[in-house]
């Protein structure tokens, strides 16, 4: 037997986010806020009340686990400060939404996750069951796909909840289309 949804809980909207790729921007990225603009301006309007915005950030690290291959690491305290600044930059990029909603009045919560995007907010959907799941799109041709994947296809696929998918505007586009 399905449950009843009580007309008094708020609709509550995932919103996967992350950082911009663009090198020296370290900010969220146009994907990102994008999605986030389209559901305040198309879904949330003016009625404040009726939702919660759910934030999932997801460090995904390198395939050899080494994010910054600049860094030199000399000792175990290296390595904790590593792992300490890819907190503190999910963190900060979490900041800019959780903030956005406070002064506009929506409730929200914002964490930060760390493994395969794709499979961990699969895995968050199922474990947190919001409503909605929206998350961006870089709008990637056939042959870019190939070579980077997307994430927002894969959530339309295997999201145990409706998705929708926000794609950057033609204006938006960096001049290499993968960056975002």
């Amino acid at each position: 037997m399905a449950s009843v949804r009580v007309d008094s809980e708020v609709t509550r909207i995932m919103i996967g986010v992350n950082e911009s790729s663009i090198k020296g921007y370290p900010h969220a990225s146009i994907s990102s806020k994008s999605a986030f603009e389209w559901t305040l301006n198309k879904i949330i309007r003016s009625n404040t009340s009726g939702f919660k915005l759910l934030f999932l950030h997801v460090q995904v690290p390198d395939e050899d686990g080494f994010d910054d291959v600049d860094s030199i690491y000399a000792s175990p305290q290296d390595f904790r400060d590593a792992n300490r600044k890819d907190k503190i930059n999910g963190s900060h990029l979490l900041e800019y939404f959780v903030n956005r909603c406070h002064d506009i009045g929506v409730v929200c919560e914002a964490w930060v996750k760390r493994g395969d995007a794709k499979e961990v907010i699969c895995h968050e959907v199922k474990r947190v069951k919001p409503d909605l799941l929206v998350v961006g799109n870089r709008g990637l041709g056939p042959f870019q796909r190939v070579f980077v994947g997307t994430v927002s296809e894969f959530c339309v696929k295997h999201c145990e909840c409706p998705v929708v998918t926000i794609k950057r505007s033609a204006e938006e586009t960096p001049n290499d289309p993968v960056d975002d």
